[in-house]
């Protein structure tokens, strides 16, 4: 089981890395998360039961976590209408889409090809097949980030990120750069649910709700276990961290807790590695009082 969970934890990170680029980045939350990640599982597995290479239709739900991202960016940047409610609308209309791509709430993947089967044979154990397929495609998308980031574009991004009114000043599209955030934060989001699809065997139209409290603990626990670290290493520090949260369910899973309320729990990780930080600082606060207090 904790092969497995580290297994789920680098798919899992995949989101992380995601929601990353919206959160921490731009400074926005974005809600059609929960629907991008349910539609890269429905997108792809829909594909494969019609026949399509499963290489292939990771793409495709690649391309549709991308296509709505670019809703989402319009909606926001040309209809004026905020961040949050533009997700939460596309995050919907979504639902509706998933139905129709899929013709049913779900889906399954019994007897058909996916990309697990690559790395399935005799001579790997049990549950290894997912931390190689994780390691390779966290490896290309954090390869991919650290270069995109790195790059003239990237730090036109960031910079609208960091300080909007000075990056349009210098003549930064600002609006352009928010739209292709959110067009490649949902690609990258589809992608965990289109893998997460096919390590599971099935796609749900459910399974987006509250996948936005496990990609933000990914984040989360990283940086309040690692602090300051470099780009390169904050990446890989929501990998770290989503692997960590995993290992973490499974801890509470063991020790007899109900399934039935996962959700919950998760909820609770997050606000307590929300509070550390407060705590932490509290604490130096009052230990830098004190050894003042002492000093006089």
């Amino acid at each position: 089981m904790i092969f497995s969970s580290i297994g789920q934890g680098l798919l899992w990170g995949i989101l992380g890395l995601g929601i990353f680029m919206t959160y921490r980045i731009l400074n926005f939350p974005d809600m059609t998360t929960e629907g991008s990640f349910p539609l890269g599982g429905a997108v792809c597995v829909a594909s494969i039961v019609s026949g399509v290479p499963p290489i292939l239709a990771t793409m495709l739900a690649i391309v549709a976590g991308m296509l709505a991202g670019l809703v989402t960016g319009l909606l926001y940047t040309k209809g004026k209408i905020p961040v949050i409610l533009s997700g939460i609308l596309v995050m919907s209309a979504l639902n509706a889409v998933m139905l129709y791509v899929m013709q049913r709430p779900t889906l399954s993947l019994l007897n058909q090809p996916n990309l697990l089967d690559n790395f399935r044979n005799g001579s790997i154990p049990e549950n290894f097949d997912t931390i190689l397929l994780g390691l390779i495609a966290v490896s290309l998308i954090v390869g991919f980030l650290y270069y995109f980031f790195n790059t003239e574009f990237g730090q036109a991004y960031i910079a609208t990120g960091d300080n909007e009114v000075m990056a349009r000043s210098l003549g930064i599209p600002t609006d352009r750069m928010k739209i292709i955030g959110l067009v490649l934060s949902n690609g990258v989001i589809a992608l965990s649910g289109a893998l997460i699809a096919q390590n599971d065997g099935y796609a749900d139209v459910s399974k987006g709700i509250g996948v936005i409290v496990i990609g933000l603990a990914s984040i989360i626990i990283g940086e309040v276990l690692f602090g300051e670290l470099t780009f390169f290493e904050r990446l890989a520090a929501i990998v770290v961290g989503s692997i960590i949260y995993q290992l973490l369910i499974l801890l509470v899973i063991r020790l007899g807790f109900d399934t039935t309320y996962l959700k919950l729990f998760s909820a609770i990780i997050l606000t307590l590695c929300l509070l550390i930080p407060r705590f932490k600082e509290k604490l130096q606060l009052k230990t830098s009082f004190e050894k003042g207090g002492a000093a006089k």
